[in-house]
């Protein structure tokens, strides 16, 4: 872990932006798209940049808007890895976000979400919070290997569940799916049953497949080698060097994904989702038209 000055927090325009307050992460997960060279870490993955300060940047960025927005985070790397634990430079943010009445949504694979419920509950409750959370695989034991360091499946579906609760909307993202490896029916069925159980508002699955880009492809492949045994032979015979890798069973598990959808009104069109997940409640976007006149 190493700390900086960032000169910047927020990216994007209008009514989204997005930040990441650290850069790298601790968590281990065998696919992550984070780890390619497009992004240009200078630094070890898992040596992980902290912007240390990023709340100042925050309350600046905020105290000068006039138009209130979402603020999204962990689109790159997750918020509540174990580095939150002592710094919680996370719950600082979001205490900025409440401070000036922006809305937030969180993108996280981490029980540790739980110990900032309380803010999220009242961000909610005074604009808007949506939780989101990646679900990939059921089977508690291949959870281990692709997600090694960080809660299973079953754990972050207590976490839906206790959002549920205290009526803070969730999104789950259902990706990536590997082929030959957790893209079967016993996986996706009971992750989508559990999805419906607890009240999710939607569910984003481009598709049923993983992309692979130079530096995460050689990381996944170092790990397929240690973990399944001929599966990177597989892979290579099948995909070569493509990007996009889409799942042989991805027809019928896209199927079982959008009827799971229709029959239980969530949202599964991932256009659909971002929408959902940009929306600020229409009583702030009123004040500012009247503050106008």
């Amino acid at each position: 872990m190493h700390f900086v000055d960032a000169k910047g927090i927020l990216t994007g325009k209008g009514g989204y932006y997005g930040m990441n307050i650290y850069r790298g992460c601790s968590h281990g997960c065998i696919y992550c798209d984070s780890r390619s060279r497009c992004y240009q870490f200078t630094h070890a993955f898992e040596d992980i940049e902290v912007k240390q300060n990023a709340p100042a940047l925050l309350e600046a960025a905020l105290r000068s808007k006039r138009k209130k927005c979402m603020i999204g985070t962990g689109s790159m790397s997750d918020p509540y890895m174990h580095c939150e634990e002592k710094l919680r430079l996370t719950r600082k943010c979001l205490e900025i976000i409440l401070r000036y009445d922006f809305g937030a949504t969180v993108i996280t694979k981490s029980d540790r979400i739980l110990q900032d419920i309380d803010l999220l509950e009242e961000i909610h409750h005074k604009s808007r919070c949506v939780v989101q959370m990646t679900l990939t695989t059921y089977d508690d034991d291949l959870c281990r290997i692709l997600e090694p360091n960080v809660c299973n499946t079953k754990r972050r579906i207590e976490v839906l569940e206790e959002m549920h609760r205290r009526g803070i909307p969730t999104v789950v993202w259902l990706t990536p799916i590997l082929p030959f490896i957790n893209d079967t029916e016993e996986n996706i069925r009971p992750i989508l049953e559990e999805c419906v159980r607890v009240g999710v508002k939607g569910i984003i699955c481009f598709d049923m497949g993983l992309t692979l880009r130079t530096g995460d492809r050689e990381y996944y492949y170092a790990a397929l080698d240690r973990h399944f045994p001929g599966m990177k032979q597989r892979y290579i015979s099948r995909y070569g060097n493509s990007y996009q890798l889409p799942s042989p069973n991805a027809g019928k598990l896209m199927k079982l994904f959008e009827e799971t959808c229709r029959e239980h009104d969530m949202l599964c069109k991932w256009r659909d989702c971002f929408r959902y997940l940009q929306e600020f409640p229409e009583k702030y976007e009123q004040m500012d038209f009247f503050d106008m006149l």
